[in-house]
């Protein structure tokens, strides 16, 4: 059955155990006319999948998760987190280090329980899948400032990390004044191929409805489901326009190995790496 469904999750990287829970996870589905079909927030790994599966409703889907998925090398960077800063580092983004001795890799556990119930991981080296339940690696940031729908031209918007020097009471509400624009700029979307229609479900309305709050819990709130519907598009512009509109960052992956650890990226011209020769 053809992918019907776009799934986005921005999932807490630290697993819940007992007595401690994890952070939030945002979580969006989207359809090819770009309507918002369920959004949220789960707080545990078991109603993460619950929520994914549900989501899903058909072997049609493709997940986008903002976490490393694939993580084998034992230190140092995954080289798809490397190519994040050499090819949009201009506009002020670079990824996170990951590997086998960091504490919080979710994504790894989130992808072996989603192949349980029978989703397969994509690196994107044979292009968007065209039929059954995939999950692939995705970075918002690279979205923001690799789609010129957006409009970041130059910088990626700062709606996330405190620069340094800036004092908290001043940071906040140019946060809050960041992600305002930020909402205004996914809202063009509505035209867009793909579209996203933010208005069209009763929880992502209210990021147009609602000012962006001060206070960091419920900014993180918001945060997260903003990325969460940037994951769900990306993965409805990869199935949309392939390699013409995104690149897969990482190793290339060779017949009858393991699957490479990738993050599949919008990307300009000028953020893919030079033809060789």
């Amino acid at each position: 059955m053809a992918v019907t469904r776009y799934l986005g999750a921005d999932l807490a990287w630290r697993e819940d155990r007992p007595g401690h829970l994890a952070n939030e996870s945002g979580l969006a589905v989207i359809d090819p006319a770009g309507q918002v079909l369920d959004a949220g927030w789960t707080r545990t790994m078991a109603a993460t999948i619950a929520w994914i599966n549900q989501a899903a409703a058909g072997p049609g889907a493709l997940l986008f998760v903002d976490a490393p998925l694939v993580v084998t090398n034992t230190g140092g960077q995954r080289l798809c987190e490397t190519q994040v800063g050499q090819r949009y580092g201009r506009w002020k983004v670079s990824a996170n280090t990951t590997n086998i001795n960091s504490p919080r890799l979710a994504g790894v556990t989130l992808r072996g329980r989603l192949e349980s119930f029978g989703w397969n991981y994509s690196d994107g080296g044979d292009g968007p899948p065209a039929d059954g339940r995939s999950m692939s690696e995705c970075y918002p940031y690279t979205t923001l400032v690799g789609a010129p729908e957006l409009g970041y031209d130059t910088e990626r918007p700062r709606y996330k990390r405190r620069p340094p020097r800036l004092p908290v009471a001043r940071w906040r509400p140019e946060r809050a004044a960041a992600c305002d624009e930020l909402i205004r700029r996914l809202g063009q979307l509505a035209t867009a191929t793909p579209p996203l229609l933010l208005g069209s479900h009763p929880v992502s309305r209210k990021l147009i409805e609602e000012p962006s709050p001060l206070d960091d819990t419920a900014y993180k709130h918001r945060e997260d489901l903003i990325d969460a519907l940037l994951c769900a598009w990306t993965a409805a512009l990869w199935a949309r326009h392939g390699l013409a509109r995104c690149q897969v960052l990482g190793p290339a992956g060779a017949p009858g190995s393991a699957p490479p650890a990738t993050i599949i990226a919008p990307a300009r011209d000028e953020q893919r790496p030079p033809p060789r020769g």
